[in-house]
């Protein structure tokens, strides 16, 4: 199906803008690296704040309360960046992260 006349001009005037940012597509790259780097800290974060918790509760509830408090707040980190890289990204990352440790990816098939 053809575009209409309006939407051919929208696209020109999205052509000409990126074309006056060359560094667009860099700054978007950045930023899925970045999250993917908060994503994947925060997740140890929150792991290991529920490992301190049990640790501490032989010394303290309270400290214990905190650790755990600490993993929540982690966790909750943890999903929003979750959340912004989208499903295409979260995939994107499992891939890397199978290549890191050698394990082949397999294709999937959608039946």
């Amino acid at each position: 199906m053809p575009l209409s006349e309006d939407e051919q001009r929208i696209l020109r005037q999205i052509e000409e803008q990126l074309q006056r940012d060359p560094g667009f597509g860099r700054h978007l790259h950045h930023r899925a690296q970045g999250d993917r780097r908060l994503l994947i800290a925060s997740g140890v974060g929150a792991v290991f704040c529920l490992v301190l918790t049990i640790a501490l509760l032989s010394v303290s509830p309270y400290l214990s309360f905190v650790a755990f408090i600490g993993a929540l707040a982690a966790a909750l980190v943890c999903e929003r960046h979750a959340r912004s890289l989208g499903e295409a990204g979260l995939g994107h990352l499992s891939e890397t992260v199978r290549g890191r440790f050698g394990q082949a990816t397999q294709p999937r098939s959608d039946d």
